[in-house]
Parts: structure tokens; C-alpha cells; sequence
């Protein structure tokens, strides 16, 4: 327990948030077991996962939020190089 305040107080001094950390801590084995399952079940297939309408628009949905989230990180960068030409 000291070791995750520890943790927290590092994340807090260099103003990063943790709770994409922790999410990913909880979900991220849960996430990879039904995806191994899914991949079994569809003998190692992957168009299982956008085959049905309701998983393709969640990942649709998935792909644009993080395209919005980098969008300004990228955009910033393409200036930036096209400044130092």
C-alpha cells in the first residue's frame, strides 16, 4: 500500500494522472482473457470481432475517440516541423 502512495505522489508531482494506469491494471487482464477466448471459440479468426453491428461500432467509436485525443499532439508536431524548414 505504501508503494502505490508512494506511486500516487510520484504522479502527482509530475502532474500525471494515474487513472488510465489503474484502469488499464484492473481491465487489462480481464480484456486479454476474452479476447483469447473469443480468438478459441472463432479457431484464431479476428473478423469475429467486427462481424457483428454492435462490436464494429464499438470499435469504430474506440478508434475515433483515441484519433481525437492524439489529434492535437499530432497536428502540434506537423507544425512544428514545418516551422523548422
Amino acid at each position: 500500500m505504501a508503494g502505490f502512495g508512494l506511486l500516487g505522489y510520484v504522479f502527482a508531482k509530475i502532474e500525471c494522472e494515474a487513472t488510465p494506469m489503474l484502469l488499464d491494471f484492473i481491465l487489462g487482464p480481464l480484456m486479454e482473457e476474452y479476447l483469447r477466448r473469443a480468438m478459441l471459440l472463432s479457431r484464431g479468426d479476428p473478423m469475429v470481432l467486427v462481424q457483428r453491428p454492435i462490436s464494429a461500432t464499438i470499435l469504430v467509436v474506440a478508434a475515433l475517440a483515441l484519433l481525437v485525443v492524439l489529434s492535437p499532439a499530432i497536428r502540434r508536431t506537423r507544425d512544428e516541423a514545418f516551422h523548422e524548414g
